[in-house]
C-alpha cells in the first residue's frame, strides 16, 4: 500500500559539536562518500550496458506518437538489467560491507542509493551529460535517514529539560534549541519524519586563513504539516500580478496596486577587483605549485594531471569560497524579501516560462550575480505557502514582448529596443512594464490578453509614473541597468565632470496621476 503523502517543512538547528565528535563524525562522512561513489559506479556501468543492448535503438527509434509502446520498451530494459531505485537499494546492501557497515546503516544506505540512482537517471533521460563522482576534496555534506526511529535520529532527553539531541551510531550530539523562537516553538509541535545532518564552512577568521578547514554542523528537522508564516506575512494581497523577469531586472504591473521596476539584488556589492586579484594570486601558487602542469605558452597540458596544493593556495582558496559563500546568503535573503514584498501584493502571479538555464550562455556574468532562476523557485513556494497560485505562460505561444494590445497585431522588435512603440498611436510605453501588465491580463489557457480601452487608461498613468521616478533616481547619480531604456546623453563643460544624466523618451501627452494609482481623469 503507497503511503499519503503529506505537506512537509524543515526546521534547522545548529549542533554543539567538540574535537573528537567531529572526528567521528568526518569519518561517517567519509565512508558515506566512498559508499556513494561505489552505487554511482554500479549504476553507471547498468546504464552503459542497457545503451549498448540493440533494442536501446530500436526503442529510440519508435515515434513519439506511440508513447505507450515506447514506454513499455524502455520499461522491459530497465527491468532486463536491474535499473531501478529499488534494485539499486538491493546492492546497497551488498556494498555495504567491511568498515562501512560500522559507520552506515542500512536506511541511511538506501537514501545514498536513492541520489546515485536520480544522478544516473538523469543522464539516462538526457538532462544531464555525465556524473560526478566525489573525491575527498568534495565529499558528502549532507546525509539522511528515512525514519526517526532507527538509524540517525533525533530525540528529546527529558532528564535535560527541553534539550534534544542527534543520535548518529554511538554519537549523541546536542542541538542548540532557542526556545524563545516562535519558529522553533512551531517546529517542535510537529511530528517529525526523518533528520538530516548538514556540513558547512564555517566563515571564520579560521576558515579564512588557517591551515585546517573549519565546519559547523546542523541538523535539519524533516517536519510533517506546514511552515511558520510570520504575521506580517500572514495577510497577502488579493490582486492578480504580472511580472516580467530579465537577466537583471524584474518588471512588477499588478491590476489595481502600484507597478514597479526593480533590480534584481541590487543591494548586492561584491567587490570585483578584489576577486580577480584574489584569483590572479592563487593561479599564481598553482602555477608555482605545479610547473611540470603547463606547457611553454604558459597552457594548461592537456589530459588528466596531478596537482599539488600548497598550504598558502588551500588558504587562498579557503578565503575565496568564504567570499562566494556570504555574496550566496545575501542574495538568498534579497530574493526572500523580494517575494515576500510581491506577496503581499497579489496572490495571483503570472509569468512567462522562461530557460534560465539559455539565458546563462548570453548573460553569464548577471545571471550568475542576480539568479533569477533561483528567484523564481523561493517565489513558488513563499505563493504556495500563503495559498496563492503561480501560472507559467508559454512565452513562444503568447510572444507578448512583441504584441501590441489596441492593433491586436505582432511586431517584432530587436532586444535592444526597450520602448513600445506602435503605428497605431500606443506609446511610448517601457518594454518590460508593458509586457507585465499584457501578462497581468492574460487568462490561463489564452494566448492574447483582452484589455479594454478604460483599462488601459487606468494603466498607463501607473507605468508612466515609474518611470518617471527611475528618471529622478538616474538623474541624482544612482546606476540603472542599461536594459530599462534610459538613454544617457553626454555635456560639455563642468557638466561632464559630473554623473551622466540619464534622458527617457518623452511622452506624448501627461495626465496626473491620483494618490491611488489611477487616472486624474478616470478614464
Amino acid at each position: 500500500m503507497k503511503r499519503t503523502k503529506t505537506p512537509t517543512f524543515l526546521l534547522e538547528l545548529p549542533l554543539q559539536v567538540d574535537w573528537s565528535q567531529e572526528h567521528h563524525v568526518r569519518a561517517h562522512l567519509e565512508a558515506a562518500r566512498c559508499l556513494y561513489n561505489a552505487l554511482l559506479s554500479e549504476a553507471m556501468k547498468r546504464l552503459l550496458c542497457m545503451r549498448n543492448d540493440p533494442a536501446w535503438n530500436k526503442a529510440r527509434a519508435l515515434p513519439h506518437s506511440k508513447k505507450q509502446e515506447r514506454a513499455q520498451a524502455f520499461s522491459a530494459l530497465r527491468k532486463k538489467y536491474h535499473f531501478s531505485e529499488y534494485e539499486l537499494h538491493e546492492y546497497a546492501k551488498l556494498a555495504r560491507v567491511s568498515w562501512i557497515v560500522d559507520h552506515i546503516e542500512s536506511t541511511m544506505a538506501q537514501t545514498l542509493a536513492t541520489r546515485a540512482y536520480q544522478a544516473v537517471n538523469r543522464v539516462c533521460v538526457g538532462k544531464a551529460k555525465r556524473v560526478r563522482f566525489r573525491s575527498k576534496g568534495r565529499g558528502i555534506d549532507s546525509v539522511e535517514g528515512k525514519r526517526n526511529d532507527v538509524g540517525m535520529r533525533f530525540v528529546f532527553d527529558p532528564n535535560a529539560g527541553d534539550g534534544g539531541f542527534l543520535i548518529w551510531n554511538q554519537e549523541v550530539i546536542p542541538a542548540i534549541i532557542d526556545w524563545r523562537d516562535p519558529v522553533v516553538q512551531h517546529g517542535m509541535r510537529h511530528k517529525i519524519k526523518y533528520v538530516r545532518l548538514v556540513r558547512r564552512k564555517a566563515s571564520s577568521p579560521q576558515a579564512q586563513g588557517a591551515d585546517k578547514d573549519s565546519n559547523r554542523y546542523y541538523v535539519q528537522l524533516v517536519l510533517e504539516g506546514h511552515a511558520f508564516v510570520k504575521p506580517k506575512h500572514e495577510e497577502g494581497g488579493k490582486d492578480t500580478i504580472g511580472l516580467d523577469i530579465g537577466p537583471s531586472t524584474l518588471a512588477l504591473v499588478p491590476r489595481r496596486a502600484k507597478a514597479d521596476l526593480v533590480t534584481f539584488c541590487q543591494e548586492l556589492s561584491p567587490n570585483a577587483s578584489k576577486k580577480r586579484r584574489l584569483q590572479r594570486k592563487m593561479e599564481r601558487q598553482r602555477r608555482a605549485t605545479n610547473p611540470n602542469n603547463y606547457d611553454e605558452k604558459g597552457r594548461v597540458k592537456k589530459g588528466r594531471r596531478a596537482w599539488k596544493e600548497s598550504k598558502r593556495y588551500q588558504a587562498s582558496r579557503r578565503q575565496h569560497a568564504n567570499a562566494e559563500r556570504r555574496l550566496a546568503a545575501h542574495r538568498k535573503s534579497l530574493h526572500g524579501n523580494l517575494a515576500h514584498r510581491i506577496a503581499s501584493v497579489g496572490n495571483t502571479i503570472t509569468i512567462e516560462k522562461t530557460s534560465f538555464k539559455g539565458w546563462q550562455k548570453q548573460y553569464g556574468r548577471s545571471i550568475g550575480l542576480r539568479a533569477p532562476g533561483m528567484f523564481v523557485a523561493h517565489l513558488t513556494r513563499i505563493v504556495a505557502k500563503t495559498g496563492g497560485t503561480l501560472h507559467e505562460a508559454s512565452a513562444y505561444q503568447t510572444r507578448l514582448s512583441q504584441y501590441c494590445h489596441q492593433c491586436r497585431q505582432y511586431h517584432k522588435k530587436p532586444r535592444s529596443e526597450r520602448w513600445h512603440r506602435c503605428e497605431c498611436g500606443l506609446g511610448p510605453v517601457q518594454r518590460d512594464l508593458y509586457s507585465a501588465f499584457l501578462i497581468a491580463h492574460l487568462e490561463p489557457e489564452q494566448t492574447t490578453p483582452s484589455i479594454t480601452q478604460h483599462v488601459w487608461e487606468g494603466a498607463e498613468p501607473r507605468l508612466r509614473a515609474v518611470m518617471e521616478e527611475l528618471q529622478q533616481r538616474a538623474n541624482e547619480g544612482q546606476h540603472l541597468p542599461r536594459s530599462m531604456g534610459l538613454v544617457a546623453r553626454r555635456k560639455s563643460g563642468a557638466a561632464r565632470a559630473r554623473a551622466r544624466r540619464l534622458k527617457s523618451p518623452a511622452y506624448l501627452h501627461q495626465e496626473p496621476v491620483s494618490p491611488s494609482g489611477e487616472a486624474g481623469n478616470g478614464g
